[in-house]
C-alpha cells in the first residue's frame, strides 16, 4: 500500500513507535478497529489520553466519512487553522475542496450588521452555496458554528455526510457538542471543553488513511 503519510523511513519508524506507545498505555477499550484508528491519532496529536473517554463516534461515522472522502466531498471548516493543517495532496487525490469562509468580506459584513458571529455566517454561507450537503463539516474552534450547523440540519434540512464537532472553549463548547450528539447525523464529537483545530485535523487525516486502506 502506498503510504499517504509521506514520511521518510526514519520518520515512519518514529511515528509507528509513538502509536505503539499509545496502544500500550491506552489499554483496553471498546472501540472497533477503524474507530480506534481515529481515537489513537487524536491521542497521538495531543499526548492526552483523556480523549479516549471524551470522543464519541456514531456507529456510521467512520463509514460515512470514508465514503464522503472517496466521493470527493467538500470539507467545510470553521477556521483557517484547520485548512492550514490539512494535507492538500491527500485531499487532492480525492478531489476534496476546503471551504473556509470565516474571513470572507461578505461574511464579516453580514455578521457585523446582524450582530451574529463570523462563524455563524460562514456556515450559513456554506449552506446557501449548497456545499454543506454531503460535506464533512469540521468545527474545531467556534461553538457558535457548531450550533448553527445543528440549526441548519434541524430547521433548514442541511445534510452533511459527517460532523466533526470538537470546538475548544468555555462558552457553549460543551453544550454545542451535546446538541450534535442528539442528532441522527453521523458525527465524531469530543465531549466537554477540550478540543481544538488540531483535533479536527487529526480526525480528518485518520479518515484519509482509512479511506486509502478501504481501496
Amino acid at each position: 500500500m502506498n503510504d499517504m503519510r509521506q514520511l521518510t523511513a526514519l520518520g515512519r519508524s518514529i511515528e509507528d513507535g509513538s502509536f505503539a506507545i499509545v496502544d500500550a498505555e491506552a489499554g483496553a477499550h471498546d472501540f472497533g478497529p477503524r474507530e480506534w484508528q481515529v481515537v489513537r491519532r487524536v491521542i497521538h496529536a495531543t499526548a492526552d489520553f483523556e480523549f479516549k473517554s471524551l470522543l464519541r463516534l456514531s456507529s456510521d461515522a467512520v463509514a460515512s466519512g470514508i465514503a464522503a472522502l472517496r466521493g470527493g466531498c467538500p470539507i467545510v471548516v470553521d477556521v483557517r487553522m484547520i485548512a492550514a493543517g490539512l494535507n492538500q495532496d491527500r485531499l487532492d487525490a480525492y478531489g476534496c475542496a476546503i471551504h473556509a469562509n470565516i474571513s470572507d468580506d461578505d461574511v464579516i459584513a453580514t455578521a457585523r450588521q446582524a450582530n451574529t458571529t463570523r462563524a455563524i455566517e460562514a456556515m450559513r454561507k456554506a449552506h446557501r452555496a449548497g456545499v454543506l450537503d454531503g460535506a464533512i463539516v469540521a468545527i474545531g474552534n467556534a461553538p457558535t458554528a457548531l450550533l448553527e450547523v445543528v440549526r441548519l440540519i434541524e430547521r433548514e434540512g442541511a445534510r452533511p455526510a459527517l460532523i466533526i464537532g470538537v470546538p475548544v472553549g468555555f462558552v457553549s463548547a460543551a453544550e454545542s457538542k451535546e446538541a450534535v450528539l442528539a442528532l441522527s447525523a453521523p458525527h465524531i464529537v469530543a465531549r466537554g471543553r477540550k478540543g481544538g483545530s488540531p483535533i479536527a485535523v487529526a480526525i480528518i487525516h485518520a479518515l484519509l488513511l482509512l479511506s486509502q486502506e478501504a481501496a
